[in-house]
């Protein structure tokens, strides 16, 4: 199965570069101040609630990324982890810069970013923000977003307690027009009524998590319906708390319902995951099959931001290593 893992030529869709800061380059840079293993590393550690865990990703990220050229730093780091892993596709996202967290402009970072792609990894850069950042400061920036020409798209992260700023269905259908993917967390610490909001009132298909869908049967036709994906990261779900085991996560309900599901890791710098570890989880704790796991890689590959050609190849390449291994077993 591992050999099965490895070989899949995968996706990661759900990845906040600043939460994806290789840990050991902390180290590298001042191992006094950044201890090997520390405690929040160990895949037992389970965060208390999400300030817990955002107070924790903030006060090793924040550090760090104070220029582009630590944005490339970081993300050639990051890449290299995808490549060892045949990761092929990935988009990740970068919080808007703002007075007192980044001060880097936009378009400096998504070019500093997509400079790190190595050969053979397609990497898309998507812009996140809080969903109250339409009502400040940011609102000029993410007016001109729709601008940014290789801006792949815009995510709605953070706390989802938050209210959601009023003009953001409006915002958000302006960027859909001008060719930009819109996600949105939800479904993660609230329930299915925020996926539902997500659908209907955001017009979005890209939902990071949605697992809470599963509490409601209605939200999660919905999704199916609409041809929503959620991009699901289990290992960050019960590191959070959001499920409080691995065996009771929804992820084979929600595909069992029709809802396509990829999978990706969130925030390695505080899960300490890969994309490999997180399909093998789903082997080993929740005994997904290889034709699952295929299923999830081929999910990734047709939501995609890649030629149809592409799309065509890579999931003829799943399918044979899928059928070998059906072929394999007794």
């Amino acid at each position: 199965m591992r050999d099965f893992i490895q070989a899949l030529p995968k996706t990661e869709t759900h990845l906040h570069i600043e939460g994806a800061l290789p840990y050991e380059l902390l180290t590298a840079w001042d191992a006094h101040r950044w201890p090997a293993q520390p405690d929040f590393r160990a895949r037992s550690y389970r965060y208390v609630t999400f300030p817990d865990f955002e107070r924790i990703l903030l006060e090793h990220a924040l550090p760090w990324f104070t220029s582009a050229e630590r944005y490339h730093e970081a993300a050639k780091a990051i890449f290299a982890k995808h490549v060892a892993q045949n990761v092929r596709y990935v988009e990740t996202s970068f919080h808007l810069p703002v007075t007192g967290f980044i001060n880097v402009p936009g378009p400096e970072i998504i070019a500093a970013i997509r400079a790190a792609a190595p050969a053979g990894l397609e990497v898309r850069v998507f812009a996140g923000m809080l969903r109250t950042d339409l009502g400040g400061e940011l609102r000029a920036t993410i007016d001109r977003l729709h601008t940014w020409e290789n801006l792949a798209g815009v995510d709605l992260h953070g706390c989802e307690q938050m209210p959601t700023h009023p003009d953001t269905a409006a915002v958000w259908a302006e960027l859909r027009a001008a060719g930009k993917i819109t996600k949105c967390h939800a479904g993660e610490f609230d329930g299915a009524a925020r996926v539902r909001d997500a659908i209907e009132v955001l017009g979005v298909r890209r939902v990071q998590h949605g697992v809470r869908a599963i509490d409601d049967p209605a939200v999660v036709k919905l999704a199916a319906d609409t041809g929503t994906t959620f991009d699901v990261c289990p290992i960050s779900n019960v590191g959070l708390q959001v499920v409080p085991t691995m065996a009771a996560h929804p992820l084979r309900r929600l595909m069992q319902a029709g809802v396509r599901c990829t999978v990706s890791t969130d925030d390695p710098l505080c899960f300490a995951n890969s994309i490999v570890e997180e399909y093998e989880t789903l082997a080993r704790e929740l005994s997904f099959t290889s034709a699952e796991l295929a299923q999830l890689v081929r999910n990734g590959w047709e939501i995609a931001a890649v030629p149809a050609a592409t799309r065509t190849k890579i999931i003829a390449e799943i399918n044979r290593l899928a059928g070998a291994t059906t072929e394999a077993q007794p």
